[in-house]
């Protein structure tokens, strides 16, 4: 028989990246890494991470609370709770949280290939390493994920 898997509200694993914070719900380990899932909890005046394309996986963003403005090329969308994001292989994209309050998100991986991409920013921040756009894009290239810079 399969394992299942329940992850309750105060469980998982838990990934502060300055202003934001990931709550892995599913490492991919339950889905034969087909998917990964977390909950990304973004504080007031956040921007997200440079603009950037994934070659392999596809992403999925359901707001669950708050305001949230996805930026896929040169179009922004504001998306308040309730809306859903599905970003294809090669979409450029990214998000930010402009709003008062803070946003919360559930992300999905599909496959589950970023869900490591949260532990590698994790631990650079740990080593003393600073959380810049440009650290950031480099622990991106490991995952099949380049910066849009044409539209940075």
């Amino acid at each position: 028989m399969n394992e299942v898997s329940v992850v309750g509200p105060d469980d998982g694993e838990a990934i502060r990246l300055g202003p934001a914070q990931i709550r892995i719900l599913e490492d991919g380990s339950h889905t034969g890494h087909r998917l990964g899932i977390g909950e990304i909890t973004l504080a007031p005046h956040t921007e997200g991470p440079p603009q950037h394309r994934h070659a392999q996986h596809d992403e999925g963003f359901y707001v669950v609370s708050g305001t949230v403005h996805f930026t896929v090329g040169e179009t922004t969308h504001v998306a308040p709770a309730g809306t859903l994001a599905m970003i294809p292989p090669g979409a450029p994209h990214t998000f930010a949280n402009p709003g008062d309050e803070p946003a919360v998100m559930l992300n999905t991986f599909t496959p589950d290939l970023y869900v490591q991409y949260f532990r590698d920013l994790r631990d650079m921040i740990a080593g003393g390493q600073e959380l810049t756009p440009q650290a950031t894009v480099e622990v991106m290239s490991r995952y099949a994920t380049v910066a849009a810079t044409d539209y940075a």
